[in-house]
């Protein structure tokens, strides 16, 4: 199966995608709920036009030998650095609720290839019970990622997996002002740092904020004991005329690497990409809209084949850039506008 035949066969099924060639942003527009971008839907492609407008600095004066592409996140080794995006329900993009099933397949591709799945609460109650029992059945590394409720609710939910495996909990702040989440009743609120620390408090897994785009919101995260963050804007489905994640993530490596993990995702969709984030220092990418596409395309096979040809892009594109292990990565392999 190839990673044409796996859109190819996502076309005939998924619903608001047109699982397009290039998941830039401009297909899907501000369709809204869906994977769009907030009104006047630009949000979507600024990320991903905001990769594209750094250039790779093609350089092979190095010594030859293997790439390993090989990382280590949260005291676990990883084949690549990277993360699958939560969705927290595919109501969005199928006709029935196939939320269970989508995280189930996700993790077994992410499992066989030696990468993470982040999944989202969601808001069925079936979401949480069924990625627990996919992960625990896949030996999965995955991420449980809480939409932004009142932190008693959130740490509900961080009861279910605090006996497990999880790689780590997470929070996302950035969706906080949807409003499809006042639509369906659900009390999600922006956050404190306090109601961080409180969070970060309740588990003994690493701690995790997703949604940070300011050097302030970063350093708050840290200042509440974040283990990590995820540079995200929410794909642009929460704010318009909002920067790229590449605009600010040089920004907020200068500020805070070293002090927490940082992760950064938004309108990365190829080992290019994942090369430019890394290189700016980044420890890992995190990649959502093309595993839809994937597992509607293929299953876990799909997935498999996706994360397939991330890794020989990521391998290839490290090599022609004079790169032979994630460490050699550096601004230096960069060029920018």
């Amino acid at each position: 199966m190839t990673y044409g035949e796996v859109r190819e066969n996502a076309r005939k099924t998924i619903l608001n995608c047109r699982a397009c060639p290039e998941c830039n942003g401009l297909g899907c527009g501000n369709t809204l709920p869906g994977p769009g971008s907030k009104a006047p839907g630009n949000g979507a492609h600024v990320n991903w036009q905001a990769w594209k407008d750094i250039r790779l600095n093609f350089d092979t004066f190095a010594e030859d030998g293997p790439v390993d592409i090989g990382c280590t996140l949260f005291g676990r080794s990883f084949a690549l650095p990277l993360m699958s995006g939560p969705i927290g329900s595919m109501t969005q993009y199928s006709k029935e609720d196939v939320t269970v099933a989508f995280n189930d397949g996700v993790m077994e591709g992410t499992a066989a290839t030696g990468t993470i799945d982040c999944f989202g609460d969601g808001l069925a109650q079936v979401t949480l019970p069924g990625a627990l029992e996919s992960m625990v059945r896949h030996h999965a590394d995955a991420i449980p990622v809480f939409n932004p409720l009142q932190n008693d609710a959130i740490m509900k939910k961080m009861d279910i997996f605090e006996e497990s495996n999880v790689l780590a909990m997470c929070v996302v702040v950035d969706s906080a002002g949807l409003s499809h989440w006042k639509h369906a009743g659900f009390h999600a609120s922006s956050k404190t740092v306090e109601d961080l620390r409180e969070l970060k408090a309740h588990t003994k897994k690493p701690f995790l904020v997703k949604g940070i785009m300011t050097v302030k919101g970063a350093r708050q995260a840290v200042e509440a004991g974040a283990d990590g963050i995820i540079v995200s804007n929410h794909g642009g489905r929460a704010l318009a005329d909002v920067p790229g994640t590449a605009e600010v993530l040089p920004e907020i490596v200068k500020a805070v690497k070293g002090e927490t993990t940082i992760i950064v995702d938004g309108g990365i969709r190829h080992g290019v990409d994942m090369v430019k984030a890394i290189a700016i220092g980044a420890d890992a990418v995190l990649i959502c809209r093309p595993f839809a596409v994937a597992w509607f395309g293929g299953g876990a096979e799909g997935v498999k084949t996706y994360i397939e040809l991330l890794k020989q892009e990521f391998s290839e594109a490290m090599y022609m850039v004079g790169a032979r292990k994630i460490s050699d990565l550096n601004p230096e392999m960069l060029r920018f506008k």
